[in-house]
């Protein structure tokens, strides 16, 4: 695909929060949102969550480094420092509403259908894709909304069944937030029962930490 088609789909994308109108989507929740109760402020205040113990530094998946390579500026910037991100109603809400689309406009596909390898992370370009795909695209439109690259870290885990996972956490003030493909809603980490394995660190992306007790990693990550 190339750079204008690539540039055309983000836009796409984009357009899923870019507000009123945008997609027959955004226009329908835009309508459920005027007819919702005047305490829908309230029921949009922020929860908490805890925090994950980063216990030291681990390698770097092959398919982040491989996606880097395909995708320099997704991964532009270099070590900065760590930056957590301000909870409030309206960015908790940003962040449902990033994670409820990407998981409703992409359909599932194995990498090895997909692309005909076994593990391949990437942009959901073509609007399909599988676990890393989603998270991805949430990474590249929160960034795009304008919040912290450093507060939105690729994380692989293993699944209840101990195969291997990736998800986006998104680190916040009130405590760390999983979104997941394989779930409709935004969760504390601490409430999913995967084995947390890895993650991006905040300080560079290219660094990855350790999460809890060490782990031997999955090789792929395939949901």
């Amino acid at each position: 695909m190339g750079f204008v088609a690539r540039l055309a789909v983000l836009v796409m994308y984009a357009a899923l929060v870019a507000g009123p109108g945008a997609t027959t989507r955004a226009a329908a929740a835009q309508a459920r949102t005027r007819a919702a109760p005047a305490n829908l402020a309230a029921a949009q205040t922020p929860p908490s969550a805890s925090f994950a113990q980063i216990t030291g530094r681990t390698s770097t998946p092959w398919g982040w480094l491989d996606f880097c390579d395909r995708y320099q500026d997704e991964c532009a910037g270099g070590p900065s420092a760590p930056a957590d991100i301000e909870l409030n109603p309206k960015v908790w809400a940003l962040i449902k509403k990033v994670n409820e689309q990407v998981n409703h406009s992409i359909r599932p596909m194995a990498d090895m259908d997909h692309w005909g390898v076994i593990d391949q992370w990437d942009l959901p370009l073509d609007g399909y894709g599988d676990c890393e795909d989603y998270a991805l695209m949430k990474r590249h439109i929160l960034i795009a909304q304008g919040l912290p690259r450093q507060a939105l870290l690729m994380t692989v885990v293993k699944d209840e069944n101990g195969e291997g996972h990736a998800i986006l956490t998104v680190k916040t003030d009130h405590g760390e937030f999983i979104l997941d493909n394989m779930r409709e809603h935004v969760m504390p980490w601490e409430a999913l029962p995967y084995v947390f394995v890895k993650r991006q660190s905040q300080a560079d992306p290219d660094v990855w930490e350790q999460i809890g007790a060490p782990t031997p990693a999955p090789l792929t990550v395939s949901r």
